[in-house]
């Protein structure tokens, strides 16, 4: 019986080829809509990611319990005292991670010897940092490296902000818990710019040996662990926690640790769900419209089919056999051509502008992501199957003699 169904309802799909193909059309064409805006947003959260962690954050970051707190009003509360046997126990804890680095905060006050600026800034491994700050851009200048005793790199705000260029002398002031201030003077060497234009705007980089210098201490803040891939993440972070939990550490994940990154996600996310509802919608639209002109056309067809004895309920399952039909074939479809579309688009590259409150635009990719790509698909299908319900029960209901009489 189901085999006789199936036959049948291939066969009237076959007939009626002009709304048939019509049907396809817009169930392919959803999902392949659904696809692509999927992979488009996923590439949107994964570089921007990306960005984040190259440019600032690292993928893990371990600091003394309430750092991020109580920094501002106390840093010195909070230094790591022996930065190498700790990342000597951070690479024991998560064998995956490729480099460890230490880095020491401060805020003070730049000086060109016209004005000061206030700004945030960070002691840092030179060459341990330069492999990965891959999305830190050099507008001027260039990265620091070890042989920098007295170098320092601005952000493009700070440089705008204090009118420097490569080659001007700065001077760098801080004030230190026990109340001495300590100065040193610096040559301008780079000037970069980051993702975030807030960034930019008050950081400044100098020789974790310069910082410590600077603060009197031979201590770091915290320890910036990089992993091989983006997606053990998760997995060293909670094994760091185990670890380290105990003495009094913080272990925290980039994506915690970006204010600018979770808002900028949030905002996407929401704009792109509001897109994905209306693609569905279009294609329940697009279905119904097409399942009904069908059918109409069909009411003799149905009509006979009582007449000879058949029952309501066939002309139910057959609507419904054929609705599958071709909720299948559309989808697989559109999976096929929101794939190739994916490849196509990406093979070209999208040029985007930079995000909410960023410095830098970027090429976006169409991700092809397998759990999008089925739920595009299971979408597609439950449209087309969802949409001819409600006319399958009303041309199942339909008397002999109108139904007959139809057009007539």
């Amino acid at each position: 019986m189901l085999n006789q169904t199936l036959s049948l309802a291939l066969r009237n799909l076959l007939r009626q080829r002009a709304r048939s193909a019509a049907t396809l059309t817009a169930i392919a064409i959803g999902v392949a809509g659904l696809i692509l805006a999927g992979g488009f947003v996923q590439d949107i959260f994964i570089q921007l990611g990306e960005a984040m962690i190259h440019s600032q954050t690292g993928h893990i970051q371990i600091t003394r319990q309430g750092y991020r707190e109580g920094r501002i009003l106390a840093p010195e509360k909070y230094l790591i005292e022996q930065p190498e046997a700790l990342k000597a126990a951070i690479r024991q804890a998560a064998p995956t991670a490729t480099s460890i680095m230490a880095r020491l905060t401060f805020s003070g006050i730049l000086n060109n010897g016209r004005r000061d600026l206030g700004i945030i800034g960070e002691g840092i491994e030179p060459a341990a940092e330069a492999e990965i700050g891959t999305y830190l851009r050099f507008i001027e200048g260039r990265a620091l490296n070890d042989g920098d005793v007295d170098g320092i790199v601005v952000g493009q705000g700070v440089a705008r902000s204090l009118g420097l260029k490569v080659g001007d002398r700065v001077t760098l002031v801080m004030t230190l818990s026990a109340g001495a201030v300590n100065t040193l003077d610096f040559e301008l060497v780079g000037v970069f710019q980051s993702f975030s234009r807030e960034f930019d705007a008050r950081a400044v980089r100098i020789p974790l040996t310069a910082a410590r210098t600077l603060m009197d201490t031979q201590a770091a803040h915290l320890l910036v662990v990089m992993l091989q891939h983006t997606e053990d993440t998760g997995e060293a972070a909670a094994s760091l926690r185990r670890a380290l939990a105990a003495q009094g550490y913080e272990v925290t994940a980039w994506n915690k640790l970006s204010d600018f990154y979770e808002k900028t996600v949030d905002l996407y996310d929401r704009q792109f769900g509001i897109l994905r509802l209306i693609i569905l919608l279009m294609v329940l639209l697009s279905v119904v419209n097409s399942v009904n002109m069908t059918l109409y056309e069909r009411t003799r067809e149905f009509g006979t089919m009582l007449a000879v004895g058949d029952r309501s309920s066939d002309i139910f399952r057959l609507i419904m056999t054929e609705s599958v039909c071709l909720g299948v074939i559309g989808a697989g479809l559109g999976m096929l051509l929101g794939c190739a579309a994916a490849l196509l688009i990406s093979a070209i590259g999208i040029p985007m502008p930079p995000p909410p409150n960023a410095n830098l635009g970027y090429t976006a990719l169409i991700r092809i992501v397998p759990e999008t790509v089925l739920s595009s698909g299971l979408i597609g299908f439950l449209a087309a199957v969802l949409a001819t319900i409600m006319p399958a029960r009303r041309a199942a209901r339909l008397g002999v003699v109108d139904a007959l009489r139809h057009g007539v």
